[in-house]
């Protein structure tokens, strides 16, 4: 391991070997290794403060951890070649899911886990928060940890109800191009994800007033932004026999993507992207690759090569996971 007294980096321009079919996790580990303040807080043993995290993790207690904070060193704090770095951390995973999105959610649920400051034991939104916070507070937590509100409307009886509930991504539908080669925007996405859906009778809650299901409306916003805004653009849709990929090429903001308008109060909270992950190819015989913000400008890793890449080529159809961080922590966090 790396004992650090102070934080001196290197660039962190290194690849990571793809040791079979493990471009998803590469692509996941570089988005990751650019989040700074996760970064720091694994380089600098900062977990080790947290009441219920003063041993340091071991193979069988704390083993993803143990290998994030390992390749992390490698790739920030030495001069190793890529052959070197991947083989802990790949090993020390017993997870087969080979899509990026659902690899991140398992990983970051198995570090929150191992660095939970809380011990194992099982007014509406702050209260809820204060709920999951009881028995869920991590550095994982504080940076992605988010919460969304779920508005239900009785159409009979014009009750409103209020669910919140903790989300560590947004999962954004791509709306149907109406025209061909036609680019739809990263707003038009967001205003998808949160406009009024109604339900029948059926498919709807029912309704604390009239204590019976009825018609009503439903509606999504983000009641508490968290520091590190993951977006997962979901390109793949499921049919009855089938599942088939969107390569409808999505614009996003590089800098200051405004989220104000789907929070509880309109009024600016600002996001700047350092992070894409990309999907190329088909459903069947895909590729993932990364893009994050250097110092000096943007960095594309296709596993072990590490090229430059102009702002330009980010935007494209194989955009599938964007890693955005709040400018300001002046939001309200309640």
């Amino acid at each position: 391991m790396f004992e650090l007294r102070e934080l001196q980096l290197g660039n962190g321009q290194v690849g990571l070997r793809n040791v079979g079919n493990t471009c998803f996790l590469n692509a996941i580990v570089q988005c990751l290794s650019h989040t700074r303040s996760l970064r720091n807080y694994c380089l600098m043993r900062t977990y080790l403060q947290d009441k219920h995290s003063k041993q340091e993790p071991v193979l069988m207690n704390g083993r993803h951890t143990s290998a994030v904070i390992y390749l992390l060193g490698v790739k920030w704090c030495s001069k190793s070649k890529s052959e070197q770095i991947i083989y802990p951390f790949h090993f020390s995973l017993t997870h087969s899911q080979q899509d990026a999105q659902e690899f991140l959610r398992f990983l970051l649920d198995r570090l929150h886990t191992e660095i939970n400051r809380r011990p194992s034991k099982r007014p509406e939104a702050f209260a809820m928060w204060q709920r999951h916070l009881d028995r869920d507070d991590s550095k994982i937590v504080d940076l992605f940890s988010g919460q969304l509100r779920s508005s239900l409307h009785c159409s009979v009886c014009s009750h409103y109800s209020n669910t919140f509930d903790v989300f560590c991504d947004l999962s954004l539908p791509i709306p149907k191009k109406s025209d061909y080669g036609r680019t739809v925007t990263l707003r038009e996405c967001l205003d998808l994800f949160s406009q009024e859906e109604k339900l029948d009778k059926e498919n709807s809650p029912m309704c604390e007033r009239c204590n019976r299901h009825t018609e009503s409306t439903k509606r999504l916003t983000i009641q508490r932004f968290p520091r590190i805004l993951v977006m997962h653009l979901n390109r793949f849709t499921m049919s009855r026999y089938s599942i088939s990929k969107s390569t409808v090429p999505v614009s996003f903001p590089l800098n200051g993507l405004d989220l104000g308008p789907f929070g509880p109060v309109d009024c600016p909270v600002l996001y700047d992207l350092y992070a894409v992950c990309n999907h190329s190819g088909t459903v069947n015989m895909g590729h993932y690759t990364a893009a994050c913000l250097e110092e000096e400008g943007w960095c594309y890793y296709n596993d072990s090569c590490v090229a430059e890449i102009t702002e330009e080529k980010l935007q494209s159809n194989q955009a599938y996971v964007l890693f955005y961080e709040l400018k300001s922590f002046n939001v309200t966090r309640k």
